[in-house]
């Protein structure tokens, strides 16, 4: 799973630009400023870190059910969880 961090803690703001974001995404270890706001490429995540994330109580947990992208919120800091090729073969039982 890859993660992208936009750091602020304003939801309207983050609004406002998620979809510029998405369409034009950082690089892993990469940093970019749109409209004034730093967005990074955080690279991979392990498997259980959204488990672990969302049992915190101070962590929001948002879900964009067309793409399966999970957003979770805490502190200044939202966290755009995007599933790779990998994460969607691991989720398919074999036959």
């Amino acid at each position: 799973m890859k993660c992208i961090s936009v750091f602020t803690n304003d939801f309207g703001l983050f609004s406002d630009i998620y979809e510029q974001v998405m369409t034009s995404p950082p690089g892993e270890n990469e940093d970019l400023v749109v409209e004034g706001v730093t967005v990074s490429g955080s690279g991979d995540l392990p498997a259980q870190y959204l488990e672990r994330m969302r049992q915190k109580p101070e962590v929001v947990v948002m879900r964009e059910k067309q793409r399966n992208i999970t957003i979770l919120q805490h502190g200044n800091v939202f966290e755009i969880c995007i599933p790779t090729d990998e994460d969607t073969d691991e989720e398919v039982p074999a036959v």
